[in-house]
């Protein structure tokens, strides 16, 4: 494939979530574990859950180990019982260390192993992994690590010599036709043993890879994993599946499961996306449990339509299997790859986490979307890998509904409409708690009866009070809001400080540098500073110049933070990328390789907008180049590109410079690109 533009809707493929639920114990206490930094809590201060199960999640999308670290108070304090991380393991470089989400870099690198060792040069090392884990302990926040054992980038030259050596040679890797893309996801011989989006697909029935990627699970189980969602599981065979050899029996899945410490105490769940000979029943029963992708469609849908159909809400859409299921509102490949950040917007997003976080059956996924992002800016205002997600993740009400599903643990649901009414959810827990959810924008009055035990409940997200009596609530749910009752087990915490910038601020910027407008709000004190230097007082309104002296695509990193009357901290860095003008006349050089045809062309491109194509200097394969001298060739931009963050192709129509799944170059003026 040609057209980058083309490419993730077979890379994300490989992407998506699956899973098996296991209640999360504590850690092996005989393992003596490093030193570390890490406070001492209480953990019972935020009310958090032991088990994983009972619990939420928070996916913490393509955040780097440190920033899920210095994030870790605002988690705990946003009701989160555990953290999911991107992959951490080894991965494809394929945009020259670059760290967009989209652009020049790509945040489904993560998906292409290159080795199974923990670190990578998108998320951070293995001693950043570790003491990441071990705040998180400190906090009381468990940690599922993402784990991709089903294929690999299809750039072999970069994959580990200690893999292959390990696997008895590059061949021995892959399964027959592992690097024969699938066609027919129905067909379980390709499902199992043919590559995922184009991905090589690795044989996991050879024991001395199982042998390595064990070793590799059981490190980050050492360094303070407490479960693991399989990546992609839906691929990886069953026992009665077809066979790619004879003597290699589908033996993965028990091998590895039976191999790992603590097993018995790890959260584990796989992919097994819905769309078609999935037997997600014998992957639940197999792993322990697994994603419920189609549940999620359905409950976007409910946004769509405005309603809370109760029928719909309880019905898991996976059959007669034992619900043991992560659940989601959005998943990070609906959001990249099925365009759900266009049709369902934050208000929608809180509404339909209320539902399914309310209730009992299933463990809720929150998908942190990127900083600032909506249906305008799928990357949002940064666009960086490493960055903390958009503050969504901890919205009032969603934290208030997350901290209802703490104190509800082992209660038993009830869902039910009003009457005849679908567009407000009544989701009652045993007679301790009540969440009614209204997804319409017209206030509802409700007279309903109710197992909520007679007495005065406040809401947890207004404060407003709503009395039971005689068996029966009365009152009022606001359109488009969530009302939150119980007062057993509530866990009051002093709202967090909120500290940022102002919300139209740009992580890229051209000139010499460029202004942050501070955000400080609830905050007793509150400090900023640039590329870890010295801390300095701020305060709301402040504005401080960003970048100074940097060169053209170099980064700053500045790091907020501020406390709230009870001493809680909150912390959030931001990363701001200087870009280079690329106005009308700048020039730039390409050294063609010996075997290349004579013409070359330049395809020039920024993805990052919002415009319904990518903007770019002509159809792939581009412009043609002129010939300079010997194998140069020269390109001389012209100002369509003064607004953006161009990256840059070359090709004879054949080869190209930047590998088919990889992004271009940035542009640098005056710069001579060549292939190596």
């Amino acid at each position: 494939m040609k057209n980058y533009k083309k490419i993730p809707a077979l890379i994300l493929t490989a992407a998506l979530c699956m899973a098996s639920l296991n209640g999360c114990g504590n850690k092996d206490n005989n393992e003596k574990q490093p030193e570390t930094n890490a406070p001492v809590i209480e953990t019972s201060d935020y009310g958090l859950c032991d088990s994983i199960k009972d619990g939420a999640i928070l996916h913490c999308f393509s955040w780097s180990f440190n920033t899920i670290t210095e994030s870790m108070e605002d988690i705990a304090m946003a009701g989160y019982s555990a953290i999911q991380t991107s992959p951490v393991n080894a991965c494809y470089d394929g945009g020259d260390a670059g760290m967009d989400l989209y652009g020049a870099g790509k945040w489904y690198y993560h998906y292409q192993p290159t080795d199974w060792t923990i670190g990578n040069y998108q998320l951070g090392t293995r001693d950043e992994f570790k003491k990441m884990c071990d705040v998180a302990e400190s906090y009381g926040i468990k940690v599922i690590v993402d784990v991709a054992p089903n294929h690999t980038t299809t750039t072999t030259s970069a994959i580990s010599e200690n893999l292959i050596n390990a696997v008895g040679g590059l061949d021995n890797l892959y399964h027959k036709n592992g690097k024969e893309s699938i066609t027919d996801y129905g067909n379980r011989t390709q499902c199992t043993l043919m590559a995922v989006g184009g991905l090589y697909d690795v044989n996991t029935e050879n024991e001395a890879f199982q042998k390595y990627f064990i070793d590799f699970m059981n490190d980050c189980i050492d360094c303070g994993a407490d479960g693991f969602r399989f990546d992609t599981a839906k691929h990886i065979g069953l026992k009665d599946d077809p066979q790619d050899d004879a003597s290699l029996p589908n033996n993965f899945w028990d091998n590895v499961l039976s191999s790992l410490k603590n097993r018995e105490q790890l959260f584990i769940y796989g992919e097994v996306l819905q769309d078609g000979g999935e037997r997600i029943k014998d992957y639940i029963d197999t792993i322990g449990g697994t994603t419920a992708s189609t549940y999620g469609e359905a409950i976007r849908g409910l946004i769509q339509t405005k309603k809370m159909d109760a029928s719909i809400i309880k019905n898991y859409k996976i059959g007669d299997a034992t619900p043991n299921i992560v659940t989601w509102v959005e998943s990070h490949d609906n959001y990249a790859n099925d365009g759900s950040y266009k049709i369902i917007d934050n208000t929608g997003i809180i509404l339909a986490w209320s539902a399914i976080t309310a209730a009992g059956t299933g463990t809720p996924l929150f998908f942190s979307r990127p900083y600032n992002a909506d249906s305008s800016v799928i990357w949002g205002s940064f666009n960086k890998i490493g960055m903390a997600g958009d503050f969504l993740y901890k919205d009032p009400t969603v934290v208030a509904v997350n901290r209802f599903r703490n104190a509800m643990s082992g209660e038993d649901d009830n869902i039910f409409n009003p009457a005849d009414y679908n567009r407000v959810v009544f989701i009652e827990r045993g007679k301790k708690g009540l969440v009614i959810v209204n997804a319409y924008k017209d206030d509802y009055n409700f007279d309903v009866t109710t197992n909520l035990a007679d007495g005065t409940y406040a809401d947890r997200v207004t404060g407003t009070e709503y009395t039971v009596s005689g068996g029966k609530i009365t009152g009022t749910v606001k359109g488009y809001s969530t009302v939150v009752l119980y007062n057993e087990n509530y866990t009051d915490i002093e709202a967090p400080a909120v500290i940022k910038v102002s919300d139209d601020t740009k992580g890229s910027y051209k000139g010499d540098s460029t202004e942050a407008k501070l955000v400080v709000e609830n905050a007793t004190e509150s400090t900023y500073s640039i590329d870890g230097g010295e801390a300095v007082a701020c305060k709301n309104g402040d504005v401080i110049t960003i970048g100074t002296g940097k060169a053209p695509n170099e980064t700053t990193k500045l790091t907020l933070k501020a406390k709230n009357a009870a001493g809680h901290t909150t912390t959030v860095s931001y990363i701001f990328k200087k870009q280079d003008t690329i106005h009308a006349g700048i020039k730039v050089t390409f050294v063609k390789p010996d075997d290349w045809k004579d013409e070359v062309f330049a395809y020039i491109y920024d993805e990052t907008t919002d415009a319904p194509d990518v903007v770019k200097n002509a159809e792939w394969p581009g412009v043609a180049m002129q010939h300079v001298e010997g194998n140069i060739y020269e390109y001389t931009f012209d100002d369509k590109f003064e607004k953006y963050d161009p990256l840059i192709i070359f090709t004879d129509g054949n080869k190209q410079s930047n590998g088919a799944m990889e992004p271009g170059a940035a542009v640098e003026a005056g710069k001579e690109y060549t292939c190596n």
